[in-house]
């Protein structure tokens, strides 16, 4: 048992030193130029989910623990709208697993935040996307990401609780270094009339301002 514990503890070591100055969850990713296309969905209380308008944004998709090719991973969904971060990651499809983690193979799964959002009307809602069927599908693996992109008919529906109110384009596909040097923190990085809510996001926030401290960024 104690030569398993070691060797236990040695592994995380080693996975620590590793993940430098990178990434130690979701490590493996694209980035890309985007366009957020929002028609707006009544009564939030929230300005960007409410106000019909188009937005430049970054996106970033990404494996949560860096599976290689297309093997399953809990993927994860970042937009950068203005000075918000919106973060989802694959989830479960029921009522009781919408809102837990779960490992997806597809690119076009369904996404969503783990606890709900604040809005400025009081109301607490739980953020979502999924595949447009209108849309170029994105495949199963981050290569088929960025060849679906480079169409320019990528593109992931986003929804607000179960309306759907916007659609979120893939552009140009960034540098590698722009997406290594990319940091989001959707706790800080968030607004009055859209925050989220619970404690675990008290815990997230210390965990964001953590790695980022780990990996050098700002």
């Amino acid at each position: 048992m104690t030569v398993i514990m070691s060797g236990a503890a040695l592994a995380l070591g080693v996975r620590l030193a590793r993940s430098r100055h990178r990434r130690s969850l979701h490590p493996d990713g694209r980035s890309f130029t985007g366009e957020l296309e929002i028609w707006g969905v009544s009564g939030t209380g929230s300005e960007l989910l409410g106000r019909p308008a188009v937005h430049p944004v970054t996106v970033r998709i990404s494996k949560g623990a860096g599976t290689r090719r297309s093997r399953p991973d809990v993927l994860g969904l970042a937009v950068r709208v203005g000075e918000t971060d919106l973060l989802l990651s694959t989830t479960g499809k029921s009522r009781l697993t919408r809102h837990v983690p779960m490992p997806r193979r597809a690119f076009d799964s369904r996404y969503g935040t783990i606890t709900g959002y604040r809005t400025g009307a009081g109301h607490k809602v739980y953020l979502a996307a999924g595949a447009d069927p209108d849309a170029v599908p994105l495949g199963d693996s981050l290569e088929s990401v960025a060849a679906a992109a480079a169409t320019g008919r990528a593109a992931l529906l986003l929804f607000a609780g179960p309306h759907a109110f916007g659609r979120v384009r893939f552009g140009a596909a960034l540098p590698a270094a722009t997406d290594a040097a990319l940091a989001f923190d959707p706790v800080r990085n968030s607004t009055a009339d859209l925050h989220p809510t619970g404690a675990v996001h008290g815990v997230r926030a210390y965990a964001y301002r953590a790695s980022h401290r780990w990996r050098g960024v700002r």
